[in-house]
């Protein structure tokens, strides 16, 4: 609903018009039309049951899919701020790594139950990022990026800084994981690792895309698109980019200690800057603002990851770095924007026809 039909809504009722609750309730199911249709398509239950095919034809692959799954889900949180909300990080990999230390730190010292665990790293995590938010929301593109950078490189630092708990630049290590629901083991072959990744990761896959498919979905890309404006429609800017902030920080903290718990180690790296700008190159090579797009960019970059530093351990980020170049010059919006507009031209052509 858009601000002048709110307006009208609200003269008509103030001039005591017959016919105000019937406009309002029109007024309201035209909003409810426009809302983003949030069914399950063939290509997406397609897409879920890719995982699933590959645990069987697969074997030898299932820790780089699990790896691929957690990475997916961090890149999801990314995209929550940046895609939806335009909020742009260079220093997410700072919840990340929160995440990761709260679940090793944890089984080190006795607690190694997994998913109490991942509720405590996404509690430690979601209290960072509300802090931090509030810093980060006053700011524009260039400042959150300072802001964010900031924070990312201060928490390494105090990391490096406090071996004596984190391990410093030797890693956590000595973490032992009970058995998942005190049945599932979690083994060297990532049976365990695989389904347990696989479980969280679609659970809160489908909260996310009922969160951005609902009406606070539609005002973060409203916000993201014309931040100025939408306080002419009742909404409140700040309130909702700490709201998203402080999910997309909770969700990043689970997964990392998804990833503490099925390495069973947290290195310092799981702080650094590589991994933040990681992050962003796998949401370019997807599609920002999809999630899909954050999924398809984590698969690819580690596919073509792996597979090129096989072939060319000394100079495989060339070939990244190529891919990436192409991507941006020949399909904008990433691979999945690339894949529509495909679609779209047959489309077109097939209906002419």
């Amino acid at each position: 609903m858009n601000a002048y039909s709110t307006s009208a809504i609200k003269a008509k009722a103030a001039a005591g018009s017959p016919d105000a609750s019937d406009t309002a309730q029109a007024a309201m199911n035209h909003s409810a039309l426009h809302l983003p249709n949030d069914r399950w398509k063939l290509m997406e239950i397609v897409f879920w049951l890719l995982p699933v095919a590959s645990y069987f034809f697969f074997p030898d692959y299932l820790v780089l899919v699990s790896q691929i799954m957690i990475i997916g889900l961090f890149a999801m949180s990314l995209d929550l701020i940046l895609g939806y909300a335009g909020i742009v990080s260079l220093g997410h990999a700072a919840f990340f790594g929160l995440g990761a230390y709260t679940a090793g730190l944890l089984s080190v010292h006795g607690w190694g139950e997994p998913v109490s665990g991942l509720f405590a790293a996404a509690l430690v995590a979601g209290v960072f990022g509300f802090i931090v938010s509030f810093l980060v929301v006053r700011g524009q593109d260039l400042a959150r990026l300072m802001v964010t950078l900031g924070i990312g490189l201060m928490l390494f630092e105090a990391a490096n800084k406090a071996a004596f708990i984190t391990g410093g630049v030797d890693g956590l290590s000595g973490m032992m994981m009970e058995p998942l629901f005190g049945t599932f083991e979690f083994d060297l072959y990532g049976k365990t690792a695989f389904w347990y990744s696989f479980a969280v990761l679609f659970i809160l896959f489908v909260a996310m895309r009922r969160l951005v498919n609902s009406p606070f979905g539609l005002s973060l890309r409203g916000i993201r698109e014309g931040g100025r404006r939408m306080p002419a429609i009742g909404a409140n800017v700040d309130r909702r980019l700490v709201a998203v902030f402080t999910l997309a920080a909770a969700i990043a903290g689970v997964a990392g200690a998804l990833l503490a718990q099925t390495t069973q180690f947290v290195g310092l790296d799981v702080l650094g800057f590589p991994r933040s700008a990681e992050l962003l190159i796998m949401l370019v090579l997807g599609g920002t603002g999809r999630l899909y797009g954050a999924l398809i960019g984590a698969a690819v970059f580690m596919v073509a990851q792996d597979y090129i530093s096989g072939l060319d351990p000394a100079y495989w980020q060339f070939y990244i770095g190529l891919l990436l170049v192409l991507i941006v010059l020949f399909a904008r919006g990433g691979i999945l924007g690339g894949l529509e507009k495909i679609f779209a031209r047959f489309f077109e052509r097939k209906e002419a026809a």
